[in-house]
């Protein structure tokens, strides 16, 4: 991971926190109140809030036997998952068994809920409000991962488009908390997949679960791409521009976010290892038109960290300077055309003509427009998905739309989609 591409504290405050988050904004993030209640508002899946307490006599008046089986009694300002408590189910003698193991009375719900109102678990100590809410539980996929909590990603949401994510396991030490400071595992995940990649815990590397065989690699997240579009209209609801979106699955009901930051912590970098700061500079002038046309340029963008792993795991294949490649169109039929392999190039490129006649530059396949400069001047061209096989192998990636016409090559394939490939260079003379 290169130094001049992380974001740092202040880069992160100064630039992507001050410059596009709106003091509003960072209000409805720092309550969980009222992040619920924008959310509801937009109509964004989230767990529901059974019962509020602004005030000791609201705790003192409310029948607490009314209280489902399952429940989370949570401060609104609370930080690092400090104040939760979170129930799993309730004893036949009456009291509630919590998630750490511990039985509680009403007697102690109530004290716990005094003592959030009292400001114990706010930031600076000032009053604060308690509120009871949905159990999430965990997701099938997870069980063997998580320990006793409910893990959560971590999707940084910049300008409507997904930027990284970081799935969040609760160890015994973290005391069941999806929280990387008290101890919780930190996974990078693949945007485009929604397969995690490498793992951390302490800030260190780490290829297992803790006390265990079990890899914490190849973890396909269920739902991603509603996980991602999710986050999206979360950041949207919200007015902040560069959020952090904490996002559960539940087991029954898919994602739902769990609250919103607006300055996230940096360890996702490390999750990740790679930078957010270039990522960020990518997107951060782009139109990006909804969730859906965000997320796909997310998945165009920063795709390729486990799909080339995996490429290269399959093996180096050996290709010429030109090859048949067969192009997917929007209809699924596949069109053999002649590329150049092209290691000076970046990134990989079409003909404007076949483009236009196979249905390329329809709809959402066109994922932004761009000014390109060359010997022959400034043009502005469209960059779009393109998928096509290589050598037998399937290659998903983002290419340029370029006037090519009187040329033998339809497609020039750049180097950017050829990892895991040898290229073998012929004399053409």
């Amino acid at each position: 991971m290169k130094v001049s591409t992380i974001l740092g504290l202040n880069a992160r405050t100064q630039l992507f926190a001050y410059k596009y988050n709106t003091k509003r904004g960072k209000n409805i993030a720092d309550s969980k109140i009222q992040t619920a209640r924008v959310l509801k508002k937009a109509d964004v899946p989230h767990p529901k809030i059974y019962k509020k307490f602004t005030d000791p006599r609201d705790v003192l008046a409310y029948n607490w036997d009314f209280l489902p089986p399952k429940f989370a009694l949570k401060p609104s300002r609370g930080m690092g998952g400090e104040g939760i408590i979170v129930v799993k189910r309730r004893l036949k003698d009456g009291r509630w068994l919590s998630t750490q193991k511990e039985r509680l009375t009403i007697d102690d719900l109530k004290l716990h809920t005094l003592d959030i109102l009292e400001g114990a678990y706010s930031m600076g100590n000032v009053p604060d409000v308690g509120f009871i809410q949905e159990y999430v539980g965990r997701a099938k996929v997870f069980r063997r991962w998580a320990y006793r909590g409910t893990p959560d990603i971590r999707v940084i949401v910049f300008n409507k488009i997904p930027i990284m994510a970081m799935l969040r396991l609760p160890t015994k030490e973290s005391g069941g908390r999806a929280n990387l400071h008290q101890g919780a595992l930190g996974v990078g995940v693949d945007i485009a997949t929604g397969i995690t990649t490498k793992a951390i815990w302490h800030g260190e590397e780490i290829v297992f679960k803790p006390g265990t065989e079990l890899k914490l690699r190849g973890i396909k997240i269920p739902g991603w791409s509603s996980i991602l579009e999710t986050a999206v209209n979360a950041q949207d609801a919200s007015g902040l521009g560069y959020a952090g979106v904490d996002i559960v699955v539940h087991p029954d009901k898919g994602p739902m976010v769990l609250e919103l930051n607006a300055q996230p912590g940096l360890q996702i970098q490390l999750a990740n290892m790679e930078g957010l700061k270039k990522r960020l500079e990518r997107v951060e002038d782009l139109n990006v038109v909804d969730k859906d046309h965000g997320v796909m340029i997310a998945k165009a963008l920063f795709a390729g960290r486990f799909e080339n792993r995996k490429a290269l795991e399959e093996g180096i294949k050996t290709i010429k300077n030109d090859e048949i490649i067969k192009v997917i169109l929007p209809n699924r039929r596949k069109v053999e055309v002649v590329a150049k392999v092209d290691t000076g190039a970046w990134r990989s490129s079409i003909d404007k003509t076949f483009a236009e006649k196979n249905g390329l530059l329809k709809g959402n396949n066109i994922l932004w427009t761009k000014v390109f400069k060359s010997s022959l001047g400034s043009e502005e061209r469209s960059v779009i998905n393109l998928s096509f096989y290589l050598a037998g192998r399937r290659i998903n990636t983002i290419a340029s739309v370029a006037n090519r016409k009187g040329l033998k090559r339809v497609c020039i394939i750049g180097r950017r989609d050829l990892q895991g490939f040898l290229v073998k260079v012929e004399d053409t003379a």
